[in-house]
């Protein structure tokens, strides 16, 4: 609050007419440029247009449940969608098997060793699973020296 009471328009405007007042080769010119950059930017802003905030949107309801369904037909319901999302879980499951084998394929065409590699790739997750029970038990299995901690 202490640097307001130290402004002033008055006071402002007479720093402002001082500077100007004093003979200096390219005084104009720099006014001319600040003047133009504040028009610049100001017109830029005035021709985005933003009146406020924008509208909400409108919301549509679709009902998609019968409104006097019996308990069978909500059950029947939830075993046909949980049948659906595993099937669906279960294709996944084979298309990302399909691209783990063309990326083997690929690899042992290139001279790869794939084996030891996924060999590896198990091991560091068997690893990472064994470090988040071992955080989840509460202890820490850190390669961090206790001095250090």
């Amino acid at each position: 609050m202490a640097f307001w009471r130290n402004v002033s328009p008055r006071g402002a405007a007479s720093d402002l007419w001082h500077e100007l007042a004093q003979p200096r080769p390219h005084r104009w010119l720099f006014v001319l440029t600040a003047a133009l950059t504040t028009v610049a930017v100001f017109s830029v802003m005035w021709r985005e247009g933003a009146k406020g905030p924008p509208h909400p949107p409108k919301i549509t309801y679709i009902e998609s449940f019968a409104a006097g369904r019996t308990d069978a037909e909500i059950i029947a319901g939830n075993i046909a969608a949980t049948r659906l999302a595993r099937e669906r879980e279960a294709e996944e499951k084979r298309r990302a098997e399909d691209v783990r084998q063309m990326y083997k394929t690929l690899g042992r065409m290139s001279g790869m060793d794939v084996d030891a590699i996924e060999k590896k790739a198990r091991a560091d997750e068997a690893a990472e699973a064994a470090a988040k029970e071992a955080r989840k038990a509460g202890t820490t299995s850190s390669s961090v020296p206790e001095n250090r901690r």
